[in-house]
């Protein structure tokens, strides 16, 4: 994708999927894990979503899997 903000995010989110799956307790995991919720929601509250676009539909997509996995990451918490 060529959207510059995807492009940041991304960045930004694949580190914190890396620090997740290197991570040794699901407590450490779940903050992280809060952290990527909080760069998803950069991506899901674009200004310059266009429902239009099919860039745009591939990130909102992208970006709602990332949300759903990291929520279930941190109801683990309470799993554990």
């Amino acid at each position: 994708m060529r959207c510059p903000t995807f492009l940041k995010q991304e960045a930004v989110i694949k580190d914190l999927a890396y620090r997740i799956n290197r991570a040794q307790g699901v407590s450490e995991k779940a903050g992280i894990a809060e952290e990527m919720q909080k760069e998803v929601a950069v991506l899901l509250s674009c200004l310059d979503y266009d429902e239009k676009k099919e860039e745009c539909g591939n990130c909102r997509l992208i970006a709602n899997v990332r949300e759903k996995t990291a929520g279930l990451i941190i109801r683990t918490r309470k799993l554990g």
